[in-house]
């Protein structure tokens, strides 16, 4: 099989494409055609250094697929050979999601959303439960909350306005004048120009930050929280802040999550809830992937294509 693979740690140039022996499913296991292969921030900052990430011994990037089930392996119970699936494998641990075959526990699966392409699918899972699993599982996010989500246009953030509308809060999004648009299509009630005004002069009484900058905007989004708001810091423990009384603030790092899918699954056939696709660019391109990726300026996801 084709797969994408780090040839030492570095820049975007160091992804190259081999040909790898293709994996066998074990017990619980599944074994995934490829279709599409999502792109996310995670997979540049890794392949830069290899942090954070259990690797294997041949380094091989990338966490979220959509594809087809190829085979089963014994015990498992939930899929079938021929079921379109899309998950987040294996993440913290290495998944070789940029290839055309993925070896994955099953409940590391669920349905595709019929009603997307493998394409848009791929685009889900590890922004989207970042993003249910920050606003959802830490921040227990309810109706008539207001939600403050920052780089509300990218990845994690433009599917967490559409997670938090879905639970009935209010959303204020910070992205630059170009994207507010977007943002507002996607359900945010105020859009703020982080360029031009700083958030927190404009923004206050919040129930919930969800920040995926980190550094001062963590510290800075402390200021608009109201008594018994919660902070969710995306980037790393160290971007956590010392909260103040009455605050709680904490660092999230998503896992695998097999109902998380399935409830994510629902709202995009409820119809509240869509992937954007910025940029789709094949298997063989990852690197060009990359290095767009690095300059921090999409809007939604970047996808890879597999098949």
């Amino acid at each position: 099989m084709r797969a994408v693979v780090v040839e030492q740690w570095g820049g975007p140039e160091n992804l190259v494409e081999r040909e790898m022996e293709r994996p066998e499913p074990g017990l619980g296991e599944v074994l995934v055609r490829v279709h599409a292969a999502g792109v996310n921030p995670v997979d540049w900052k890794t392949r830069a250094g290899g942090a954070l990430i259990e690797w294997g011994a041949v380094p091989a990037v990338g966490w979220d697929v959509s594809g087809t089930v190829e085979a089963v392996g014994p015990g498992v119970g939930i899929h079938r050979a021929g079921d379109e699936v899309y998950g987040m494998p294996l993440f913290p641990r290495q998944a070789g999601g940029y290839a055309e075959y993925v070896v994955a526990p099953a409940r590391h699966l669920a349905p595709k959303p019929a009603s997307l392409t493998h394409v848009e699918a791929a685009a889900l899972p590890l922004a989207a439960l970042t993003a249910w699993q920050a606003l959802v599982d830490a921040a227990d996010v309810r109706p008539g909350e207001r939600v403050l989500v920052h780089a509300a246009a990218g990845g994690v953030g433009h599917l967490a306005v559409q997670i938090a509308k879905a639970r009935g809060a209010y959303v204020i999004g910070t992205a630059s004048a170009g994207k507010h648009d977007l943002v507002r299509e996607l359900g945010a009630d105020e859009v703020v120009d982080y360029r031009e005004t700083p958030f927190e002069d404009v923004v206050s009484d919040v129930d919930v930050v969800l920040d995926g900058i980190g550094g001062e905007t963590a510290e800075r989004s402390l200021k608009v929280l109201r008594d018994g708001g919660r902070l969710i810091t995306l980037p790393g423990p160290d971007d956590v802040p010392a909260a103040r009384d009455g605050v709680r603030a904490a660092w999230v790092l998503v896992e695998p999550d097999h109902l998380g899918l399935r409830e994510i699954a629902a709202l995009v056939e409820q119809g509240r809830l869509r992937p954007v696709v910025d940029l789709v660019v094949p298997l063989a391109e990852a690197a060009k992937a990359h290095t767009i990726g690095e300059q921090g300026r999409t809007t939604g996801k970047i996808v890879l294509s597999v098949v």
